[in-house]
């Protein structure tokens, strides 16, 4: 990119960036390459989503400013690691999203194979241990990562990620987040997840290849095949509705599978839906009926004697 490139750059993901919730106050910082020794950043003691182009500084790969009357971040001391460690890298963004913070604060990585998109274009998101920001323990920290991975969560910190350009370095930053939402959800609120067998993966990772995406890594995985399936109910089967069974008669099974494919979907007790003449929908196949009166109950009892009799039998149940 040129200076000016860059520089709009930069103010748009930062934008993007604090509308996202990614960061909060004066947190994150973003760093772009436009030269094989020079780079533009953010500076330090700045909402990332109130800047502009005058406030940005330019410095080489040792951290000499170049240009502008800012201080940059002390945390560019990472910035200028990552592009020391791999010449071919271009950009860096580093931010807090809250979600993925919490992953690393737990000391959970984010490897679960859980999802296809995130095993083709981000891969495996490790923890580097546990640095003292604005020190040089951090670049140490991250250093083992850069060149086999697509980014890192930074123990009790935040989340850091890179690429060939700014853009690139963002989505995969907003792909960490992603990614780390997905398995909150299923691992803490649904409490279930179907992961990726091994052959399952086998295949991603050659596509991954294929799209000359060389980082990553390889995610665990399971042997046994768990997601081939098809699942039209969700209702239980199985001891559970063998126990559901013994239990006292109620007006109606407590548990029903859900209709197979081509099977009505009318509830017991009920009648078909039918049209009046001529206004059946256009292209249904069917044919006009007359609306018909519900048929009558065989035990003679009406509506109300009925629902009493459910609830006199659940409360009975309950107690």
């Amino acid at each position: 990119m040129t200076d000016f490139e860059a520089k709009k750059a930069i103010l748009d993901v930062g934008k993007r960036m604090y509308d996202r919730g990614f960061v909060a106050a004066n947190d994150g910082n973003i760093s772009c390459k436009v030269g094989p020794n020079a780079l533009w950043t953010t500076p330090t003691g700045v909402s990332k989503g109130f800047m502009t182009q005058d406030m940005l500084v330019k410095v080489d790969l040792d951290g000499k400013v170049l240009l502008g009357r800012s201080k940059p971040s002390s945390e560019l001391k990472m910035h200028l690691r990552v592009y020391k460690e791999n010449p071919e890298l271009m950009a860096v963004t580093h931010a807090h999203p809250p979600v993925a913070t919490a992953f690393a604060i737990a000391g959970i990585p984010l490897d679960q194979p859980i999802l296809t998109e995130a095993i083709l274009v981000l891969g495996t998101i490790p923890i580097a241990h546990y640095a003292t920001p604005g020190t040089y323990d951090v670049p140490d920290s991250i250093a083992p990562f850069v060149n086999s991975y697509n980014g890192c969560l930074l123990a009790n910190h935040g989340a850091l990620t890179w690429g060939k350009d700014v853009y690139q370095a963002f989505y995969r930053l907003e792909s960490v987040e992603y990614v780390a939402n997905i398995t909150m959800y299923t691992n803490n609120i649904i409490g279930r997840q179907n992961e990726l067998s091994c052959g399952q993966i086998d295949d991603l990772l050659e596509i991954r290849k294929n799209m000359g995406i060389t980082a990553g890594g390889i995610p665990p995985c399971r042997v046994n095949v768990t997601n081939m399936q098809d699942i039209v109910s969700s209702q239980p089967t199985g001891a559970f509705q063998a126990q559901a069974q013994t239990q006292a008669p109620a007006p109606a099974p407590a548990y029903r599978p859900a209709p197979t494919v081509g099977e009505g979907a009318n509830l017991p007790g009920t009648t078909s839906m039918v049209y009046p003449a001529g206004m059946q929908p256009a292209g249904c196949g069917c044919t006009a009926s007359a609306m018909a009166p519900a048929p009558a109950r065989p035990d003679g009892r009406s509506k109300e004697e009925i629902i009493a009799e459910v609830v006199r039998r659940v409360t009975q149940q309950l107690k």
